[in-house]
C-alpha cells in the first residue's frame, strides 16, 4: 500500500435524487448523500463526520434509517449488481453490521427501502421490470417472504412499515395504493382499490392505522384500514405563467446531465414523466412528512404545506403556508421557488423541520417561527449554504487566501473558505460558466463563460466583470504562479494575457483538437498543454513557440501537470494509463487498472500524486510511481471527477466531478518524505472595495445618523407629551381616590353604627339562648339517669348468658381434643402399613436384579465357550495351508537346480562380454572423473541455491509479519488518533471558558483601575478646593488688616483737621496748618480711592465665597455619595472575582486532568510504536518480553514527568502574571482568596500520574 494518505475533511453538496436523502440522527445530526458518501452534519458545531459507500460502489440509490436510529441502510449498485450495506450508527466510526449482496430472487436495483418498528426487519422494493417487495430478517439474511407488487412495469415510489406493527406494510407507485400483511411466511394484500388509480407520489403514516397520501395532480387523501376516509386537493394561491413555470423547471433539470453512475435512481424524473399528462397547474405531492399536531407535505414548486388535525373530527386542516425565499443573488430571481421539495424530515423534539430539493439544496425552518406568522406564508431558510445544482466545470484555488472557486453548469460562481468550511460569495449570470481561474492574491478570477471570457473583481460583496475578451466557451483558463499573466483556451487556441496591462500577448497554435487541459510551470516560463488531439505540448512563452511535443493519436488526454523541477509532464487519458513524458519522449507507461483517469494533481513537494478516475474515487500514490499496483483508492463521487487541485501548502487536496459535489482532503505523507510548509505569513485579510460603494455606505451612514437624531427627538417630544398626559391622569385619578375615601369613611361610619346595634341584639340573644340550656340540660340528666338503671340491668343479665356459652366452648374444645387424637392413630396405623408394603416390593426388586446378574454371567461363559472353538478351527485350517506351501517349495527348489545349469552356460559368456567391458571402463573411468568434478560443482551451486532461497523465504515470511504488525499499529494508532482528537475536542470548549472567563477578569480589573483613577481624580479635586479656601483665607485676613489701617488713617486725619480748625480765626495760620494736611494726607488719597472700590470688590468677593462654600457643600455630599457607591461596586467586584477565580481553579483542574488523559494515551501510543519493533526483531518472544517491560516503563515516567515539568512552568507563568496585575496601581487581592499552592498542585499531578 502506498504512505500517501488522504482523509475526508468537508464536502459542499447533496445529491437530492437519493430516495429518502434526508433525515435526523439525533437533534443536532442530519445524515445526506454527498458524492459517494453520506454525511453526519453537525448544525450547531458544523463539523461533518462521513461514512464512504462500499468499494467500487457505483453509487447509491436509497436510504432509510431505523427507528431506534441505531441503524443506517443504503442501496447501492457495486460491479453492477445491487447490494445493501447496513451500518451502525452508534459506534465511533460507523462499522459495517451486515451487506446483503446475494440474492435467490432476480433483481437489478432497490429503490426503496424501509424498517420495522422494532428494527428487525428491512423492507426493499426492487425496481421494474421485476418489482418485486422484499420482507428481510436482516441480521440473520434471510428473507421472511417475497412478492411481486406490479406485473404492468409502472414505477413504485415509496415503501414502509406501520409505526407500531412489524407485520402491517404500504407500498405507493403509479396507479397503485397498496397495504400488505405479513402472515405465515407470506406477504399478503389487505386492501382493494376503488376508483380511478392515481399516480400516488408520497405516503406517511399518521396512526397505527391511518395514511395520508399524496398525487401528482395536489390530491391529499386519508385512508383508515384501507378505506379512504378524507380528501382535499390543494390549490395554488398565486397562478404561475400556465406551462411556462414547468418548462422551465424541465429545461433547467435537462443541463444537469448526470451520468448513470451520479444519477441512479430516477425517481423524481420517473415522476415528472409520470405526471406531463396531468394538468401543469397542479402542485405535486412528492413528500409527505407526520408529526404530532398533524403532518407536512410539498404542494408544487417551492411550498411547503402544514395540515393539522381538527378537534372534533379525523380531518384535517391547512394551518400554515412554508416557502423557499427568492435568491437576491440569482441572475433570475424567482427561479429559486421553483424548485421541487423532495425530501421532507422533522427534528426528534419537532421544534426543525429540514427539506431537500430537486435543485441540490438544503433548508430548513424552526417551528416557532411558522406559529408567530399568522396570515402571511413563512420562509425557509438554508441549512448550510447555497450549493451547486450542476456539474462542476471549473475549480482554483489561490495563496494569499484559503478560498476556492468553483463554476458549474447551473450558471453560477461560487466561493469557498476551507478553513471556516464556508460560502463566502456566489452570483448566478445568464450564460453557463465553463472554467475558472483564482489570481494568486484571491482578489480577481477570469472565468470561462458560454458567450465570453470575463476577468473579474471579489468584491467584499460581490463579484463584479471589469474587463472582457471575445472567448467563446473558453474550457480551460489559468493564471500564473506569480498572477503577471494568464492563459485562456480558444478551441485548439491558447491565449496568453498580461493582468497589468490586460492585453493578448501572445497566441499559441499547434493543436489540431480540442485542449483539455494547461498547466504553468514553477517559474510561469513555459506552458503546458493536452488536447482530444492525442498530443502533448510544451510552449515557450518568450518565443511563443513549442519546445517539446509528445504526439499518440491513439490517445484523447484528459488532464496534464509538470512536476516542480519541470523536467517530467504527467498526463491521463482515454486509454487507461498514466503517462511520464521528459523530451519529448514517454518513458514509462503505468495502467489504470480498468478505469480511465480524468484528472492528475501533483504536490509542489513533489513526493505525493493524486488521481480522480471516472468511477468518482480518487488514488493517492507516492512519487517517484512505483512498479506494482501500490496506491491508495478512496471512495469520494458519484461521478467522473472534472477537476482536483492540491493547496499552495500541500496541505489539502479538493476534487470536483460532475454529480455537483465539492469535496476537501486532508493528505499526508506516513513516511514523512514530503516536506511540511509552514506559512511565515497567514492568510490575507484585505478584501476589495469599490470607492463607490464606499461612498454610497457613507452616505447610508449620515441619513441613518440624521434619522436617528430625528427620531430622539421625536421619541423625547413623545415622552413628553405622555408625560404630561400622565401627570393630567393621575390628578384626575388622586382626586377621584379622595372622593372614594371619604365616601368610604362615610360608610364605615354607618357600617360602625349598625354594628353596635347588632352587638346589643347578640348579647340579649345570648342571654336567653343560656336560660334555655341550662333548662334543657337538667332534663336530660333526669332521663339520663332514667336509661342507666335500664342499661345496667341489661348488663347483668348479658354476663350470665356469656358465662353459660363459655361452659359450653370449653366441652365442644374437649371433645374436639379428643376425636383429633383418635384421627392421629388411625392416620399413623395406614401409614405403617404401607410402608411394610414398600419394604417388600424393594426386597423383591432387588431379588430380580440379583437373578439377572447371575443369567449375565452365564451367557458370558457361553460366549467365550464359542470363541475358542472358532479359534480351534481356523487354526487347523492354516495348518493345512502351511503343509501345501512347503510341498510347492520342494517343487520350486528342483527348478531351480535346472536354473543353475543355464546360469553357469551364460555366466561363461559374460566373462568373455567382462573383458570387453573392462577395455570400455577405462574409458568410462576417464569420463567419469570429469563428470564427478561438474556434478560437485553442480551439487555446491545447488546448495547456494537452496540457501538463498530459503533466506529469501525467511526474510519474505519476515516482511509479512512486519506488514502485518505495522497495519495493526496503524489500526491502533487510527483508533488512538481519534481518541486524542475527541480528548482535545472536549478540551477547547474548557480553554474557550477560561479564556472568557480571563477576559471578565481582566474587564473587571480596568473597571478597578477607572474606579481607582476616579477617586485619585476626586482626592485631587478635594485638595485644590481646600487650597483655594486657604487662598481666600488670607486675602480676608489681608482685607481686614487694610481696612483697620484705612480706620486708623482716617481717626488721625479726623484729629488733625479738627485741630486745624481750631485756627479758622486766624487764615495765615489755618493756611500753614491746611498745606501741612495736603502734604502730609495727599500722598494716601489714592488709598482713599481704593479703599472706595475695594467697597464693592469685598461685596463681590462675599458673594463669590458664599458660591464656592456652597459648591464645596455640594461637592462633598457627591464625594460621600460616589465614595458609597465606589464601595458597593468594589465589594460587588471582588465577589465576582472571587466566583471567578473559583470557577477558574475548578476549570484549571479538569483541563490537567484531559491534559494529562491526553498525555497519557499519546505516551502509550508512542510506547507502542516503540515497543512493536522490538518484538520483530527478536527471535525469541519470551526474552522479547522480559527486555521490552523495563523500557516501557521508563518510557512512560518520563512522559509523566516531562507532563508534570510542563505543568509546573504553566502554573509558575500564571502566578507572575497575577502578581503583575496584583503590582498595578490601585489593585487589592480579593478578600484574602489565593490561588492553589504550587507544591499542593504538584503533589495531585503526581498523584495522578501515579
Amino acid at each position: 500500500m502506498s504512505a500517501v494518505v488522504a482523509q475526508t475533511l468537508h464536502v459542499f453538496g447533496l445529491r437530492s435524487h437519493v430516495a429518502n436523502n434526508i433525515f435526523y440522527f439525533d437533534e443536532q445530526i442530519i445524515i445526506f448523500p454527498s458524492g459517494n458518501h453520506c454525511v453526519k452534519y453537525n448544525v450547531d458545531q458544523k463539523w461533518q463526520k462521513f461514512i464512504p459507500g462500499s468499494d467500487k460502489s457505483q453509487g447509491m440509490l436509497a436510504l432509510s434509517i431505523s427507528p431506534n436510529r441505531r441503524y443506517l441502510a443504503i442501496s447501492e449498485t457495486v460491479q453492477e449488481k445491487p447490494a445493501i450495506t447496513i451500518y451502525e450508527l452508534s459506534s465511533i466510526p460507523c462499522r459495517k453490521r451486515k451487506v446483503l449482496n446475494n440474492f435467490d430472487f432476480q433483481v437489478q436495483k432497490f429503490i426503496s427501502m424501509a424498517f420495522s418498528p422494532d428494527s428487525k426487519y428491512l423492507l426493499a422494493q426492487t425496481s421494474p421490470p421485476e418489482s418485486n417487495l422484499v420482507y428481510w430478517l436482516w441480521e440473520k439474511q434471510k428473507v421472511m417472504a417475497i412478492v411481486r407488487i406490479d406485473t404492468q412495469n409502472n414505477p413504485v415510489y415509496q415503501v414502509s412499515f406501520s409505526p407500531q406493527d412489524n407485520t402491517q406494510v404500504c407500498v405507493t407507485g403509479h396507479g397503485m395504493f397498496k397495504l400488505l400483511r405479513f402472515a405465515e411466511g407470506t406477504l399478503k394484500q389487505t386492501n382493494f382499490q376503488r376508483g380511478e388509480p392515481q399516480n400516488y407520489l408520497a405516503h406517511t403514516w399518521v396512526a397505527d392505522d391511518k395514511i395520508v397520501v399524496g398525487t401528482d395532480t395536489g390530491k391529499l387523501f386519508l385512508f383508515e384500514s384501507g378505506d379512504q376516509r378524507w380528501e382535499t386537493s390543494i390549490m395554488v394561491k398565486e397562478p404561475t405563467d400556465g406551462s411556462k413555470s414547468l418548462d422551465v423547471i424541465q429545461e433547467s433539470e435537462s443541463l444537469i446531465e448526470f451520468p448513470p453512475v451520479s444519477s441512479p435512481l430516477p425517481s423524481y424524473e420517473q415522476m415528472v414523466a409520470a405526471s406531463s399528462h396531468s394538468q401543469t397547474s397542479m402542485p405535486q405531492v412528492f413528500a409527505i412528512a407526520a408529526y404530532s399536531k398533524g403532518f407536512a407535505c410539498s404542494a408544487g414548486p417551492g411550498r411547503v404545506l402544514l395540515f393539522e388535525k381538527m378537534e372534533e373530527k379525523d380531518f384535517y386542516r391547512e394551518s400554515r403556508e412554508i416557502r423557499i425565499p427568492v435568491d437576491p443573488q440569482s441572475n433570475d430571481p424567482s427561479q429559486s421557488d421553483k424548485q421541487d421539495v423532495l425530501c421532507l424530515c422533522f427534528s426528534p423534539s419537532e421544534e426543525t423541520l429540514v427539506a431537500s430539493t430537486s435543485k441540490n439544496q438544503l433548508y430548513s425552518i424552526t417551528m416557532s417561527l411558522t406559529e408567530i406568522s399568522k396570515g402571511e406564508p413563512a420562509h425557509f431558510e438554508y441549512l448550510m449554504y447555497p450549493l451547486h445544482s450542476a456539474p462542476i466545470t471549473g475549480l482554483a484555488t489561490c495563496i494569499r487566501k484559503p478560498l476556492i472557486a468553483t463554476c458549474s453548469l447551473d450558471r453560477s460562481i461560487r466561493l469557498w473558505n476551507y478553513e471556516t468550511n464556508t460560502l463566502e460569495l456566489f452570483k448566478e449570470y445568464q450564460e453557463e460558466a465553463y472554467s475558472i481561474s483564482l489570481h494568486p492574491s484571491g482578489h480577481f478570477i477570469v472565468v470561462g463563460f458560454a458567450d465570453k471570457l470575463r476577468l473579474m473583481n471579489l468584491l467584499i460583496d460581490d463579484i463584479r466583470s471589469f474587463k472582457e475578451y471575445s472567448v467563446r466557451g473558453c474550457r480551460e483558463c489559468s493564471f500564473s504562479n506569480g498572477g503577471h499573466l494568464f492563459a485562456a483556451v480558444n478551441g485548439n487556441v491558447i491565449h496568453v494575457y498580461t493582468t497589468t496591462s490586460l492585453e493578448n500577448i501572445s497566441s499559441l497554435k499547434g493543436h489540431t483538437g480540442k485542449i483539455r487541459s494547461i498547466v504553468w510551470n514553477a517559474d510561469d516560463s513555459k506552458l503546458i498543454s493536452g488536447g482530444t488531439d492525442g498530443a502533448v505540448y510544451e510552449w515557450n512563452l518568450s518565443t511563443g513557440k513549442r519546445e517539446t511535443e509528445c504526439v499518440l493519436k491513439s490517445c484523447s488526454y484528459n488532464c496534464v501537470t509538470v512536476s516542480p523541477d519541470a523536467k517530467i509532464i504527467f498526463a491521463v487519458g482515454s486509454d487507461h494509463t498514466l503517462k511520464e513524458i521528459a523530451d519529448s519522449l514517454i518513458l514509462r507507461e503505468i495502467s489504470a487498472f480498468d478505469v480511465t483517469y480524468t484528472a492528475i494533481v501533483i504536490s509542489h513537494s513533489g513526493r505525493m500524486m493524486f488521481v480522480g478516475t471516472s468511477v468518482g474515487t480518487i488514488r493517492a500514490m507516492k512519487y517517484p510511481l512505483p512498479l506494482q499496483k501500490e496506491f491508495n483508492e478512496y471512495q469520494a463521487h458519484a461521478g467522473p471527477i472534472t477537476k482536483m487541485l492540491l493547496t499552495f501548502d500541500d496541505q489539502f487536496l479538493l476534487t470536483a466531478a460532475e454529480d455537483g459535489c465539492l469535496f476537501t482532503w486532508k493528505v499526508f505523507d506516513k513516511d514523512g518524505r514530503g516536506i511540511k510548509r509552514e506559512r511565515e505569513v497567514g492568510f490575507a485579510e484585505e478584501v476589495l472595495v469599490t470607492k463607490t460603494d464606499m461612498e454610497e455606505k457613507a452616505q447610508v451612514m449620515l441619513e441613518l445618523k440624521t434619522r436617528v437624531e430625528e427620531l430622539k427627538m421625536e421619541n423625547e417630544y413623545q415622552l413628553r407629551l405622555k408625560d404630561m398626559n400622565y401627570s393630567e391622569k393621575i390628578k384626575e385619578l388622586t382626586e377621584k381616590f379622595i372622593q372614594e375615601m371619604e365616601s368610604l369613611k362615610t360608610k364605615n361610619q354607618v357600617l360602625r353604627t349598625e354594628k353596635e346595634k347588632q352587638d346589643v341584639y347578640h348579647r340579649e340573644h345570648i342571654e336567653d339562648l343560656l336560660d334555655k340550656q341550662s333548662r334543657e340540660l337538667q332534663d336530660l340528666e333526669c332521663c339520663n339517669n332514667q336509661k342507666l338503671l335500664l342499661e345496667y340491668e341489661k348488663y347483668q343479665e348479658l354476663q350470665l348468658k356469656s358465662q353459660r356459652m363459655q361452659e359450653e366452648y370449653e366441652k365442644q374444645l374437649r371433645d374436639n381434643d379428643e376425636t383429633k387424637s383418635q384421627a392421629l392413630e388411625e392416620l399413623t396405623e395406614f401409614y405403617e402399613a404401607k410402608l411394610q408394603e414398600k419394604t417388600t416390593l424393594l426386597e423383591e426388586a432387588q431379588e430380580d436384579v440379583r437373578q439377572q446378574l447371575r443369567e449375565f454371567e452365564e451367557t458370558k461363559k457361553q460366549i467365550e465357550e464359542d470363541e475358542d472353538r472358532e479359534i480351534q478351527d481356523i487354526k487347523t485350517k492354516y495348518e493345512k495351508k502351511l503343509r501345501d506351501e512347503k510341498e510347492s517349495n520342494l517343487r520350486l527348489k528342483g527348478e531351480t537346480g535346472i536354473m543353475r545349469k543355464k546360469f553357469s552356460s551364460l555366466q561363461k559368456e559374460i566373462e568373455e562380454r567382462t573383458n570387453d567391458i573392462e577395455t570400455l571402463k577405462g574409458e568410462q573411468m576417464k569420463l567419469q572423473g570429469v563428470i564427478k568434478s561438474l556434478e560437485k560443482d553442480i551439487q555446491g551451486l545447488k546448495r547456494e541455491i537452496q540457501e538463498r532461497d530459503e533466506t529469501i523465504q525467511d526474510k519474505e515470511k519476515r516482511i509479512y509479519d512486519l506488514k502485518k504488525k505495522n497495519q495493526e499499529l496503524g489500526k491502533f494508532k487510527f483508533v488512538l488518533d481519534y481518541k486524542i482528537k475527541e480528548l482535545k475536542k472536549q478540551i477547547e470548549p474548557r480553554e474557550n471558558e477560561i479564556r472568557v472567563m480571563k477576559e471578565q477578569i481582566q474587564e473587571m480589573e480596568a473597571e478597578l483601575e477607572n474606579f481607582h483613577k476616579q477617586n485619585t481624580q476626586l482626592e485631587l479635586n478635594i485638595t485644590e478646593l481646600w487650597q483655594k479656601l486657604r487662598a481666600t483665607d488670607q486675602e480676608m485676613r489681608r482685607e481686614r488688616q487694610k481696612e483697620r489701617d484705612l480706620e486708623a488713617l482716617v481717626k488721625r486725619f479726623k484729629t488733625d483737621l479738627h485741630n486745624c480748625v481750631a485756627y479758622i480765626q486766624e487764615p495765615r495760620l489755618l493756611k500753614e496748618k491746611v498745606r501741612g494736611l495736603f502734604e502730609k494726607y495727599v500722598q494716601r488719597a489714592d488709598m482713599v480711592e481704593i479703599v472706595g472700590l475695594n467697597t464693592d470688590l469685598q461685596q463681590e468677593y462675599a458673594r463669590q465665597r458664599e458660591h464656592l462654600e456652597r459648591n464645596l457643600a455640594t461637592l462633598k455630599k457627591k464625594v460621600v455619595k460616589e465614595g458609597e457607591l465606589h464601595r458597593t461596586d468594589y465589594v460587588r467586584i471582588m465577589q465576582e472575582n472571587v466566583s471567578l477565580i473559583k470557577e477558574i481553579n475548578e476549570l484549571r483542574r479538569e483541563l490537567k486532568f484531559t491534559r494529562s488523559q491526553v498525555y497519557d494515551l499519546e505516551a502509550a501510543l508512542k510506547l507502542t510504536k516503540k515497543v512493536r519493533p522490538q518484538e520483530v526483531s527478536e527471535t525469541e518472544p519470551s526474552r522479547d518480553m522480559l527486555s521490552t517491560a523495563p523500557t516501557t516503563r521508563l518510557n512512560e515516567q518520563e512522559e509523566t514527568g516531562r507532563i508534570i515539568e510542563m505543568q509546573r512552568l504553566e502554573i509558575q507563568r500564571l502566578r507572575d502574571q497575577i502578581q503583575e496585575q496584583e503590582q498595578v496601581t490601585g489593585f487589592h487581592t480579593l478578600a484574602g482568596v489565593r490561588l492553589p499552592s504550587l507544591s499542593n498542585s504538584e503533589v495531585d499531578l503526581e498523584v495522578k500520574t501515579n
